[in-house]
């Protein structure tokens, strides 16, 4: 398609799901395992000319910031970078920290960036599971989250979109974001509120 980059999560060993925590996520094999097969999509990524962008998410196998420094420090090529979205990096424990957690995930990271996602992120009142919209889609566009965290469209949760938008602008002026979790109906108001934060933000 001539497309530069090709995106995806590192995943998970859970196999009902593409969005539940499994406990082997979290151990060195499936560490292993995970990066092994990055380094692969990365040599084909190198052989046709494009980058593989890993987005991280907390419930997949690469899903903090200390997971994607360690991936990137294994997988020393130029042809792998990582696709921004700050609120795959939230959890209970941490959605009340939300600028320190920004703020950390932008000094680690921000070199490595080269595209943005736009959805938000906020505390739901109770765990509810996997949480899918009742739209005709993949389940990777009908995710609406999982557990205590909900990931509503742009401008509908408690992510700091000035912060984020100001480390995103200083660093990478005029890169590519993505608006997702959205409904057709809402994307007029979701692009509204998306250009008022780059132009308040001098983006």
């Amino acid at each position: 398609m001539g497309s530069p980059y090709v995106i995806s999560e590192s995943g998970t060993f859970d196999t009902d799901s593409d969005w539940v925590h499994h406990s082997k996520n979290k151990t060195e094999e499936g560490y292993e395992d995970c990066r092994n097969v990055i380094a692969n999509l990365v040599d084909f990524a190198r052989e046709n000319g494009v980058t593989f962008l890993v987005e991280t998410y907390v419930n997949n196998v690469i899903g903090s910031i200390e997971e994607t420094l360690r991936l990137f420090a294994d997988v020393t090529d130029s042809h792998l970078g990582l696709l921004m979205d700050p609120t795959n990096y939230f959890e209970e424990h941490n959605i009340d920290k939300m600028d320190l957690t920004l703020n950390q995930i932008f000094n680690a990271l921000s070199h490595r960036i080269k595209i943005s996602h736009a959805k938000d992120v906020k505390l739901a009142s109770a765990s509810q599971g996997v949480q899918m919209a009742d739209i005709d889609a993949s389940e990777a566009h009908a995710l609406r989250g999982v557990g205590m965290i909900e990931l509503p469209a742009p401008g509908l949760g408690s992510l700091n979109y000035d912060l984020y938008l100001k480390r995103l602008g200083h660093d990478h002026p005029n890169i590519p974001i993505i608006i997702e979790h959205l409904a057709e109906e809402d994307v007029p108001r979701a692009k509204n509120f998306l250009d008022e934060k780059l132009v308040a933000n001098g983006c």
